[in-house]
């Protein structure tokens, strides 16, 4: 399309954030896809993550620092939109260091949809699972995602301490949906005190329910921990949408969640997110990579809500 259509979006552009609405309508307007948009920057010598323009267009975040400010020039040249239109609508830049940690909103999530994951479940034998009072308390977890060289989710991790609530309690029913439905869904091994049980997949969806067995039943006030493992195929691996999260049904005393990226996929910036069930909003915290180039988050004596990382 042409660009004296993405001018008439700017000019006519209203809204809490007229920045984030022009720029979107901008690159509609354009036909470019942002893949092909960070191509034509990184030409330019001013890289700017897919995330990032993401993040920009969804008024989530906004260019602030020097460099950014420089793509953005450069980004108004490529949409053929005038010198500046774009940086006249930027608002005031946000809040740093201690007041960053307010409340602000969080990035979409992909809920599990009930009437899919109710198909699998009934195949599994267990339709009522999700209404079903739980006879096992997650006393704590512990995820620990390893991210490939190209960025994409190459396995996860988790380790999981229950307590029965009644006696004769044997298995744990896991959900896993992937941020990349087209890749399929990863394979699932048992590591510690489990092994695998009955499993329905939906690979369209990128859905899978899978029972994991404990290797001895326990008592009413036990606890049981297991291991297991979500490993993709790849490379390429499964996009993950530069975020890992956990939507808690029920509380959950402790939960620690591990980024591990490789030196070519290191993030720029890190933020931990929590979002309580019936919230809009999530509090947000910058984390710091470690040597290791890792971060972790620790939620403790959290849910219902969703808890996760997130990168660019």
């Amino acid at each position: 399309m042409s660009g004296n259509s993405a001018r008439g979006q700017i000019e006519n552009t209203h809204g809490d954030n007229q920045f984030a609405e022009a720029l979107r309508s901008a690159i509609r307007s354009s036909g470019l896809s942002l893949d092909r948009i960070q191509a034509r920057l990184r030409a330019r010598g001013t890289p700017v993550s897919i995330a990032a323009l993401s993040y920009w267009q969804s008024g989530k975040r906004q260019p602030e620092r020097n460099d950014s400010l420089t793509a953005l020039g450069e980004l108004e040249n490529i949409l053929k939109l005038p010198p500046g239109s774009l940086l006249a609508l930027l608002p005031p830049p946000r809040p740093r260091g201690k007041q960053a940690a307010a409340v602000q909103p969080v990035s979409e999530t992909v809920q599990f949809e009930r009437g899919i994951l109710l198909g699998l479940l009934t195949a599994l034998g267990c339709p009522e699972a999700l209404d079903h009072e739980q006879q096992l308390t997650l006393v704590g977890l512990h995820d620990r995602c390893q991210l490939g060289d190209d960025g994409g989710q190459q396995s996860i991790t988790t380790r999981a301490v229950f307590e029965a609530r009644t006696d004769g309690q044997d298995r744990w029913l896991l959900i896993y949906k992937s941020d990349d439905p087209g890749a399929g869904t990863p394979a699932l091994t048992a590591i510690r005190n489990c092994h695998l049980g009955r499993q329905q997949v939906d690979d369209e969806n990128g859905l899978m329910v899978a029972e994991l067995l404990f290797d001895q039943p326990i008592r009413r006030g036990e606890t049981y921990l297991i291991e297991y493992e979500l490993r993709n195929a790849g490379p390429p691996y499964p996009k993950c949408n530069r975020t890992h999260w956990r939507e808690f049904r029920r509380p959950i005393r402790e939960y620690l969640l591990e980024i591990h990226f490789n030196s070519s996929s290191a993030p720029g910036r890190c933020q931990q997110f929590a979002r309580p069930a019936g919230q809009k909003h999530a509090r947000m915290r910058n984390l710091t990579l470690d040597a290791c180039q890792s971060v972790h988050a620790v939620a403790i004596d959290f849910g219902p809500g969703l808890f996760g990382i997130e990168w660019e």
